[in-house]
């Protein structure tokens, strides 16, 4: 059975056609997750849910302990995490309610835990294609079909906030060519390619940051307005993704740690090689 993890606000998973909820309690060796889980089937697909700041967003992006919650959706059999998150548009075309299905990073963070490999093991996997293509590309359709307004591609730069951009920094960062803003997507990314997830985003347009001189500077009030609308639609398109979404996997993000562990077995040290078994246990046994 595939298992699908989404990863985004606490009201995702109220979704139609979700049978048999339950909540499940997760621990790993790097924390607790930002709360429960919430599993249940959606057709013949047992989806994972999480929420990102935990119930009643209790979390900044800082404070997220993004390596708990994907270590959690491994431990939990999920293969797919579809990322649902709010961002800012640093481009014209992409107007507040437009949906983008990113296929690049660029990382201004700066106090996150974003990788596994520590304490003793070393790990580098490949990064180029930060996303599944082919998940993003299911994502795509679906969002079409579902009749979003979705742009695909484009560049997320990610900055530690929690504060939004000045006008000086959401200038500068127009300039690089980015396509959207956001707070919490990269880590994620990074610890799904270690953990071996296939991973997609998909971005929800809420405003246009503070660059834009016709509108207003970006103000929560406005932003959570917007995201009301979009995460309908949001939930919509992961109802019409799931059922596309493959029981096997040929993409490379299956593999990602085959050749990417490169400390001497012997030199591993025994806690920090048990508490990464369920990410590189089946490679270490092949050696």
């Amino acid at each position: 059975m595939k298992v699908v993890g989404v990863i985004g606000g606490s009201g995702l998973y109220e979704m139609e056609g979700l049978k048999g909820v339950k909540s499940v309690k997760i621990k790993t060796p790097f924390g607790a997750p930002s709360d429960e889980y919430v599993t249940g089937m959606l057709g013949e697909t047992q989806m994972v849910f999480l929420p990102r700041h935990g119930r009643g967003h209790r979390f900044n992006p800082s404070e997220v302990n993004y390596r708990a919650n994907i270590y959690g959706m491994k431990k939990l059999g999920a293969e797919w995490i579809i990322s649902v998150s709010a961002v800012g548009s640093m481009k014209e075309k992409i107007k507040p309610g437009h949906i983008v299905i990113v296929d690049q990073f660029f990382d201004r963070t700066k106090d996150r835990a974003s990788s596994f490999f520590c304490n003793g093991i070393v790990g580098h996997v490949e990064f180029a294609e930060p996303v599944c293509g082919q998940l993003s590309g299911l994502l795509h359709s679906a969002a079409k079909e579902a009749g979003a307004t979705v742009h695909m591609g484009g560049t997320y730069i990610c900055i530690e906030g929690p504060q939004f951009s000045t006008k000086a920094e959401s200038k500068i960062y127009r300039s690089w060519g980015v396509d959207v803003i956001g707070m919490t997507n990269l880590p994620e990314a990074k610890l799904a390619r270690e953990a071996e997830v296939c991973y997609s985003t998909l971005a929800l347009s809420t405003d246009y940051d503070c660059w834009h001189e016709t509108e207003e500077s970006v103000t929560v009030e406005a932003i959570i307005e917007t995201l009301k609308k979009n995460v309908s639609m949001a939930k919509e398109i992961i109802r019409k993704a799931v059922p596309d979404i493959p029981n096997s996997r040929s993409c490379k993000c299956a593999t990602a740690l085959k050749y990417a562990t490169i400390t001497d077995r012997k030199a591993m040290p025994a806690k920090t090689k048990k508490d990464l078994s369920l990410l590189i246990g089946k490679y270490l046994k092949a050696t």
